[in-house]
């Protein structure tokens, strides 16, 4: 076992990275929470929709902590890897990672947060259906 294997590093596949930007912030400059949850949401949504070949919402989101904060002008990369399928749902883990460019290690990634959505596929009229088309 090498001293790497003990650094953390994010699970699944990348999803979505985009930058935080000063618009992106609250009434004290902050990048706040729900910025992140929207961010996180669209990345499961991504995720499930090509697993489910179509249309997915999400129905729930378990427990979420924050780690660190997210400043301006970080890159917030959002992981995203599938947990369990079942007949309708799909359970996505997702994990935030950012590292801002004026650190002292730009390519250094941060672990900001992670929380596990619950999808459901849904039909061309907004009904439950099967995440595989031909599942009874």
């Amino acid at each position: 076992m090498s001293e790497l294997d003990d650094i953390p590093a994010p699970r699944g596949q990348l999803a979505l990275k985009l930058t935080a930007r000063r618009q992106d912030t609250n009434l004290h400059g902050d990048i706040p929470g729900g910025w992140l949850v929207g961010h996180m949401d669209q990345a499961a949504e991504l995720t499930a929709s090509r697993e489910a070949h179509g249309r997915t919402a999400t129905v729930a989101i378990e427990a979420m902590d924050f780690l660190c904060p997210v400043r301006v002008g970080s890159v917030v990369n959002i992981f995203t890897e599938i947990r369990e399928i079942g007949r309708s749902s799909i359970k996505i883990d997702v994990e935030v990672w950012s590292h801002a460019l004026q650190d002292r290690n730009p390519d250094e990634l941060h672990k900001v947060t992670e929380a596990r959505f619950v999808m459901v596929a849904l039909d061309d009229k907004g009904r439950i259906r099967a995440v595989r088309q031909g599942d009874d």
